[in-house]
Formats: structure tokens, C-alpha cells, sequence
């Protein structure tokens, strides 16, 4: 039972509540969502006044915090000339130029960058790309993908199918998803030895190995090391076959670095991109590839190329969020920033191991997470944690935050003491 009294909703919440799908939401039983009248910096400013501290980024995105005048001021020149063309015989200069940035910005040869409007289209078209290359290249046995226990790679059909139904929030589609193939990620030997088994087995059918590169997202923040990617890119070279980084909840700085696959210096063959590209503004993904993906595609028969064109592909309003974004990253000092926040993180957080029913504490770059033995009474947990001022979403056994990297040292220092404090009580309280 929520134990919020907060002042009357709007009008526009209650008149639309009854014709708005909420995400990941039992409309019969949850309490009613904050209204949200404004955004500020690291802050959520609600509809009766109250301003809390966003400890989530919305969903990971907000890096540069909330309302950056240099990419409000970005998009409204933009929105001013431009807000949309197609890019079906029409090029639109803020696209290409974020292309060619991006191009610049990511390891090696990942230089060819296809433009979606969301991660898991994204995910989407690198399954296709995967699949069409080997076809490109006349060996049609490729067709399937090895994903990885508590894997997330989105909401959409093939998304799912990549993804760990059995953990995760798909049960119910298991039956109508094409079969994939699930592997333990190879964080030991026996893991490890398993997998290049198994890729030295059925790398003739394989289109690709897709994961989450240092931290798996929705599946529970789940780590593993940079030797892991190291050892996987090794092994998929060794038996030809290709590598697709879902970056899309660590690209553009999360875990320390503007790419994860940085971090462990390994390039794969087609990363995705999406969440931060535009700095929280817009809906933007990117699927990038290699040269030797791409080059695949090119050829005099129009059989070869990639048939995939979301309506909205390369949104130029989009596009010139994204490159004021990058912007951002090139001329503040977001990546010091975050290294502030680990410290910070690594300094106070592990005191929750003290705390009845936690399992473990685990802290990268810009994220912190507890990670929980149960998790009942999570209603509770998420009405506390705004009573105090702070906006904390817990999800499956974990409470985790993700600030804004922009966080002054005070709203940190908040955000950690009622993580805490909070979870302790809730923990002496239920558990």
C-alpha cells in the first residue's frame, strides 16, 4: 500500500489515466505516477511543488542533466528550419554530421552508422545486418544469435528473442519468439571452456554473439570484467563469427568510459547505440558497423542492401540534439565527472553491506547498485525514497542509482545518505 498523501492529481492526469499504457505497469494495482511538471538540472519538479533528485537519469539518459541550454538552444534552431525530412533520397546535414562524429568517436573501424529512433529498433537492425551479411556473403546457414543469461536488449520481437525470457519480463512471448541460443556469460573456466565448445560446435549456423559489454542493464546490473569481453571477442574471431555490442545503457560515459568496449580495448563488429546520444532530449538510436559488415552490403544488386527505413530515421531535430550532446562531451568535463561519482560511490555505498538481506554492492563508473536477498514491500521502498526528496526506482532484487553526471557533491551526498538510510529502514522493517 503506498504511503504517499500527495495534494490532488491534475486534471490531465486523472481525465488521461484511464486511455494511457503505462510501461512495465499493473494499471489495476499501482498507485497513480508523479505528475511532472518541469525538469531542472538533476531534478524532477512535480505538479504540487516538490523537486526531487532523479537518481535514475530517466531510464539512464539524462547525462548532462536536464534542460542543458546548449542543446535546448541546439534544437530550437533546428526546430526552427528543420524538425523533419525522410532520409529516403534527402540527406539532412545534422545526421550526416553526427555520423561522421560518432565514426570518429568509436574504436577502429567502426564507421558505417545506420540512424533509428530507438535502442531496440536499433538492436533490431543489427540482428538484420548480422543475418544479411553472411547472406550477402552466400552462406544462408547463419540464422541464429547466442545471447547470454540475464540478458536485455529491448521490448520488440527480436529484441525479445535475445533476450533471458526465463529471468526476465518476456515469459509470456517465449512460445511465439524465434529460438535463440542462451549461454552462461564466460566470467570462469568452466564457463569459458563451455563457450568456445560451443562456438567451435555451431559457429557454421551462427550469425552473431550479442551482448551487453561490462554491465548487463535490465536484467539486474549484472557485471563482468573487461578480460570477459577480451576472452569473447578472442573466441568469436577464432570461429569467424561476428560480435554485436549492445551499448545502449553504457555508451556515452555510464561506466567510465565514453564507450564500454573501451575499456577492455576490443572493437566489435556492430555496436548499438541509443539512451545519452541525445543527452535525455530525444528518441535517437544508432546501429554502427565495422567496414567489413558494411562492405557486405555494398554491391550492383539492389538484393544486397540492408531493407530497413524507420519513418523517423536520421531526425534532423533529433540528430542536432545528439551532436550538441557531443558537444558536451568534447568541451565539459563529463568523463572527470563521473570518475567523482565512482569515488564517491565506492567510498559510502559498500556500508550497505551491513545491512540485513543484502547480497552485494556493486559500483562502476556513474552507477551504484545494492543488490537484495528479497524484495518485498517494494511500493513502500519507492514512496520512501520520494518522501525524502529523492526520485529511486528499485527493479527485480536491486536498488541502484544513476544520477545525471552534472550531480553537484550536495545532491549527491543526499542522494546517497537517503539510499542508504532508506534501505536500511526498509530492510530492519520487512526483512
Amino acid at each position: 500500500m503506498s504511503t504517499l498523501s500527495p495534494s490532488s492529481p491534475p486534471s490531465w492526469l486523472t481525465a488521461g489515466r484511464d486511455h494511457v499504457w503505462l510501461p512495465y505497469t499493473q494499471v489495476k494495482t499501482a498507485p497513480p505516477p508523479l505528475a511532472v511538471k518541469a525538469t531542472e538540472g538533476a531534478h524532477l519538479v512535480l505538479q504540487d511543488g516538490r523537486a526531487l533528485i532523479d537518481g535514475c537519469s530517466s531510464w539512464w539518459t539524462a547525462c548532462h542533466g536536464y534542460n542543458h541550454p546548449h542543446i535546448v538552444a541546439a534544437m530550437q534552431r533546428q526546430l526552427e528550419t528543420m524538425p523533419h525530412v525522410m532520409m529516403g533520397g534527402i540527406a539532412n546535414e545534422p545526421a550526416y554530421l553526427l555520423a561522421t562524429r560518432l565514426a570518429a568517436l568509436l574504436p577502429g573501424d567502426l564507421n558505417r552508422v545506420f540512424l533509428a529512433d530507438s535502442g531496440s529498433v536499433s538492436v533490431e537492425v543489427a540482428m538484420k545486418m548480422a543475418l544479411q551479411y553472411w547472406i550477402n556473403k552466400g552462406e544462408e546457414g547463419h540464422k541464429r544469435f547466442v545471447c547470454f543469461e540475464h540478458a536485455y536488449h529491448g521490448d520488440t520481437m527480436g529484441a525479445m528473442s535475445v533476450c533471458d525470457v526465463d529471468k526476465g519480463m518476456h515469459q509470456a512471448f517465449k512460445g511465439a519468439l524465434i529460438p535463440q541460443h542462451l549461454l552462461t556469460m564466460p566470467t570462469t573456466p568452466e564457463a569459458r571452456e563451455a563457450f568456445d565448445a560451443f562456438l567451435a560446435r555451431h559457429h557454421e549456423h551462427l550469425a552473431a554473439v550479442i551482448m551487453e559489454p561490462l554491465i548487463q542493464g535490465a536484467g539486474g546490473l549484472k557485471f563482468h570484467s573487461e578480460d570477459t569481453l577480451r576472452f569473447i571477442r578472442k573466441t568469436t574471431d577464432a570461429y569467424g563469427v561476428l560480435l554485436i555490442f549492445d551499448e545502449i545503457m553504457t555508451g556515452f560515459g555510464r561506466t567510465g568510459t565514453l564507450f564500454a568496449c573501451e575499456a577492455a580495448g576490443v572493437v566489435p563488429d556492430i555496436i548499438t547505440l541509443s539512451k545519452a546520444l541525445t543527452g535525455g532530449t530525444m528518441p535517437l538510436s544508432a546501429a554502427v558497423s565495422r567496414d567489413r559488415v558494411s562492405d557486405a552490403f555494398i554491391s550492383d544488386s539492389d538484393a544486397a542492401a540492408l531493407m530497413h527505413g524507420p519513418t523517423f530515421m536520421g531526425n534532423p531535430l533529433g540528430c542536432a540534439a545528439a551532436n550538441a550532446s557531443l558537444d558536451l562531451f568534447e568541451n565539459e568535463p563529463r568523463l572527470e565527472q563521473v570518475k567523482a561519482i565512482e569515488a564517491h560511490f565506492a567510498r559510502v555505498l559498500p556500508a550497505a553491506r551491513n545491512f540485513n538481506g543484502v547480497r552485494d554492492v556493486r559500483v562502476r563508473g556513474a552507477l551504484g547498485v545494492i543488490q537484495m536477498r528479497d524484495m518485498p514491500q517494494m511500493q513502500w521502498l519507492k514512496d520512501r525514497f520520494i518522501e525524502k526528496g529523492v526520485f529511486i526506482r528499485p527493479m527485480a532484487d536491486v536498488i541502484y542509482i544513476a544520477p545525471p553526471f552534472i550531480i553537484s557533491q550536495d545532491e549527491l551526498d543526499q542522494l546517497t545518505d537517503v539510499m542508504l538510510d532508506v534501505t536500511r529502514e526498509w530492510a530492519h522493517r520487512f526483512l
